[in-house]
């Protein structure tokens, strides 16, 4: 009871801090517009009337939502008459979610005072709560479960770093995980970590990543393929996907030096935040390089030497039109851990890493000791393995099919996600 006052306390004077963060307006960043009441609570009733109560799957932002597709589109063949509603807390992870069309509705999640989630529940009332990864909310958790409604989480990982920090402060993850019904870990060494800090073996499986069951949609690889064309077959041409502030530089030093053995090859920039589009331009220009955005009308021709990826949802598209996959969000000491390399992986492009990639360190260790990616440990580095790579074009092939014979070898997750909630949901576990 006083570590929840604590925690309400800590979250009044957190709230604007947290809101102004989550409504300021940025380049690229989508409005919440008239919406942002949703974070209040004031939730609108779902559009499609049905006599089944929803499933509710929460999914914080774009990652979460792309990695929650097959399973929505699972379910929905599991419970075909079954409305499903994910939220999302940001703008952008709505945008991503508008993509499914009439397949999910989106609404924003209500912050984590009880109040908020109590109305939230009043006008959508969720047969259960889904969550992708582990986006758990004190306030959340409790009220839901307060209303008996089940509550899983789909994707969970607990590195070793996250366990320590929970068995300092055991009653906090006692308050999260006497609410948690199910937990369905991405590996073995998630669920003994669970175990450990106290949750039960019954409310624990391993189910594996469901991250490895992409999808390459045949849209996709065509829209990659006429990129490619438009950008030029015979160029060698390498993808800098996710880049963070202070990355960026990097990125584009390792690229003059490239340059310099390959005087034709391009680099597609993809920034991680779309704020940040306008500035990393700036930097391109400044570097000397000649730079087109992909929302200009301007084409790529021989001279274009930066790609700049200034939209959002199309890391896929840029990703498929590479012969090469620099991982960003690893080059910048540990202030980020990386990014998921498995959409370049399920399109047989070898990746390249920084040495900080610890948020994705299973996934990352799987693929380098495959021989599919390759850590460099700074510019000069990533320069070195670019061009060995272009210079090797049979290494460059074989790294790819490695990474998909990596990606198809670990398949099936979803399937036993959507078996586990159908159990939940049946009242058989």
């Amino acid at each position: 009871m006083i570590i929840r006052t604590l925690y309400n306390l800590l979250l009044v004077l957190a709230s604007p801090f947290l809101l102004f963060g989550l409504y300021k307006k940025k380049e690229g960043k989508p409005s919440f517009g008239s919406r942002w009441k949703e974070h209040f609570g004031f939730t609108p009733p779902l559009t499609a009337k049905a006599d089944q109560s929803p499933i509710w799957i929460h999914a914080v932002s774009v990652g979460e939502s792309i990695a929650a597709i097959p399973v929505i589109k699972a379910l929905k063949l599991q419970y075909p008459n079954t409305p499903i509603v994910i939220t999302t807390t940001t703008s952008t992870g709505a945008e991503q979610v508008s993509k499914l069309g009439g397949l999910v509705e989106h609404r924003y999640m209500p912050l984590d005072f009880a109040w908020c989630v109590r109305g939230f529940l009043k006008n959508i009332q969720p047969s259960a709560l889904l969550i992708m990864e582990t986006e758990l909310w004190p306030n959340t958790l409790a009220t839901v479960h307060k209303n008996k409604i089940p509550i899983m989480v789909m994707n969970a990982r607990l590195s070793a770093r996250s366990a320590a920090r929970y068995q300092q402060f055991q009653s906090v993850f006692n308050l999260l995980a006497k609410h948690l019904d199910h937990v369905l870990c991405l590996h073995s060494d998630d669920a003994e970590r669970f175990k450990q800090l106290g949750l039960p073996a019954k409310r624990i499986s391993v189910t594996g990543s469901i991250k490895y069951d992409i999808e390459i949609a045949d849209t996709i690889v065509q829209q990659a393929n006429t990129l490619r064309e438009t950008i030029g077959m015979q160029r060698p041409v390498w993808v800098a996907a996710s880049t963070h502030k202070g990355e960026d530089e990097h990125v584009l030093a390792a690229f003059q030096s490239v340059l310099n053995t390959k005087p034709d090859s391009l680099l597609i920039l993809v920034p991680r935040h779309p704020e940040r589009f306008n500035d990393v331009e700036q930097l391109c220009i400044q570097a000397g390089f000649e730079c087109v955005r992909r929302t200009q009308t301007q084409p790529i021709i021989a001279s274009t030497q930066v790609y700049l990826a200034d939209t959002m949802g199309e890391m896929l598209v840029m990703l498929g039109a590479a012969d090469i996959t620099f991982m960003g969000g690893s080059l910048i000491g540990n202030a980020v851990g990386g990014h998921n390399l498995l959409e370049p992986a399920a399109l047989s492009k070898p990746a390249i890493t920084g040495p900080s990639y610890y948020n994705f360190t299973d996934i990352t260790e799987q693929l380098r000791q495959a021989e599919a990616v390759w850590v460099c440990e700074d510019s000069q580095m990533l320069a070195q393995q670019l061009i060995q790579l272009f210079d090797h074009p049979e290494q460059k092939a074989a790294m790819g099919k490695a990474a998909l014979t990596v990606v198809k070898q670990n398949q099936g997750a979803v399937n036993k996600t959507v078996s586990a909630i159908v159990d939940q949901l049946s009242g058989s576990s």
